[in-house]
């Protein structure tokens, strides 16, 4: 794949998306960056500002996701405008790049566990980066298959999502480097 046909789907947030973002500006990757005002972001280059009624288009019951996610969601406006733009940069995407924790009932540890989920749904290529387990797993659409030295993802899709934890360790971002390294080199 070239890289000038590359764009990359994320948020901008501080951690991994941020670390995403600076990756794919080094490479000349196009980026957006789906944000809303009053939303703190690192990144600026590809800002994309939802707008009330663009941000409609992602809204989700938090009833739904609470469930889906085996954890309880407080309906607070800026978490609902957050899980909103997330819907966008997975929409987007057409594989899905996540940097987190894996949790014991399958999902994905904080709000980065919505775009996982979410990705789960839309039946994208879905790979997440677990900074305790130093390793990359891939949903393989029942469970997480850890990928082995050497079988580590590579991006395939000229569109891809980039997103994860405002808590990136020093092995998610060489995981970050190393993918986009792979893919573009």
């Amino acid at each position: 794949m070239k890289k000038e046909d590359a764009i990359l789907f994320s948020g901008g947030a501080n951690g991994a998306e941020a670390e995403f973002g600076a990756n794919a500006e080094k490479l000349g990757i196009e980026e957006v960056n789906f944000t809303f005002e009053g939303h703190s972001r690192l990144r600026q280059r590809g800002l994309r500002v939802l707008n009330r009624e663009e941000l409609k288009n992602g809204d989700v019951s938090l009833e739904y996701v609470s469930q889906l996610m085996n954890r309880r969601y407080t309906d607070n406006p800026t978490f609902r405008k957050i899980l909103q733009s997330i819907w966008y940069q997975i929409n987007n995407g057409q594989e899905i790049y996540v940097i987190g924790e894996i949790l014991p009932d399958k999902t994905v540890k904080g709000g980065t566990g919505w775009g996982a989920e979410f990705s789960k749904l839309c039946n994208k290529p879905l790979y997440v980066f677990d900074q305790k387990l130093d390793a990359w797993f891939m949903w393989n659409h029942t469970e997480w298959v850890k990928l082995a030295n050497g079988n580590e993802p590579v991006i395939c899709h000229n569109h891809f999502a980039g997103t994860g934890t405002r808590f990136l360790d020093e092995r998610g971002k060489k995981a970050i480097q190393e993918l986009f390294e792979r893919s573009f080199s």
